[in-house]
């Protein structure tokens, strides 16, 4: 039988992190009454199960490198992410797109130089202090996809690359957890506010969580700025952001 799952890995991966999504949102109703999203339970087993399969094999791609899970490393790859994150575009009204306006464009150029200077303030303060490094720990900051990207293209050290995907995790865990709390306070109620948050909070998996614990029919409003977050950070970060940082720095 393993051998046949191993041979099958992609549909193998599917099968199980469906049991793993399915475990998530049982703990997540008995546990915490659905205050922490099933989502975010998800999140941490895998993470859990990363380091397990990590201190098994030795390895650097957690469960993947475990041969029955070797589909994994597929289906969590770039092609099926970036597939998932376009695809929560097609449920967007484009009327509601144009009533956010101005709104929405400026949560979003908010959103992405906040991340970047908070991030890199933290990082400089743990002795993090040359521009490389603070703008890759800084893009982490805004998602955990922008980091590694910014840290690639300006040659920052796999340790710092790791500390900015941490950050961009740790971010979409607490605006996952976060938002259902904070949602009544700050009117998060419609679409057009919808957009404004994934704008400012820009991490797609933690705004798109955080919302389908709120309300789903916001859900494609509120991934849809974050995805435009992701990208415009992915441009900015080893160019705009990083050039900022390095006059400031010396």
């Amino acid at each position: 039988m393993v051998e046949v799952l191993a041979r099958n890995g992609l549909v193998f991966a599917f099968l199980f992190v469906g049991g793993v999504m399915w475990l998530s949102y049982q703990l997540s109703d008995r546990l915490t009454a659905g205050r922490l999203h099933g989502s975010a339970v998800a999140i941490i087993i895998g993470l859990i199960l990363a380091w397990i399969g990590g201190m098994m094999t030795g390895g650097s791609r957690g469960l993947a490198d475990v041969p029955l899970f070797t589909g994994i490393g597929l289906m969590g790859g770039a092609m099926l992410r970036d597939l998932a994150i376009v695809s929560t575009a097609y449920g967007v009204d484009m009327r509601e797109i144009r009533k956010a306006g101005a709104a929405g464009v400026s949560a979003l150029a908010l959103g992405i130089v906040v991340s970047f200077a908070v991030g890199a303030a933290i990082a400089a303060a743990f002795g993090y202090t040359d521009a490389v490094s603070m703008a890759t720990i800084g893009g982490g900051a805004a998602t955990y996809i922008v980091g590694p990207v910014t840290g690639t293209a300006l040659g920052a050290s796999s340790e710092v690359i790791a500390l900015s995907v941490a950050a961009g995790l740790l971010k979409a865990v607490l605006v996952m957890i976060g938002t259902p709390l904070v949602a009544p306070l700050i009117g998060l109620n419609n679409p057009k506010s919808a957009m404004a948050y994934g704008g400012l909070m820009g991490t797609t998996s933690g705004v798109a969580g955080g919302l389908a614990a709120t309300d789903k029919r916001l859900v494609p409003y509120g991934a849809m700025t974050a995805t435009f977050f992701t990208g415009l950070g992915c441009l900015m970060g080893p160019s705009v952001l990083y050039l900022a940082l390095l006059a400031v720095t010396g």
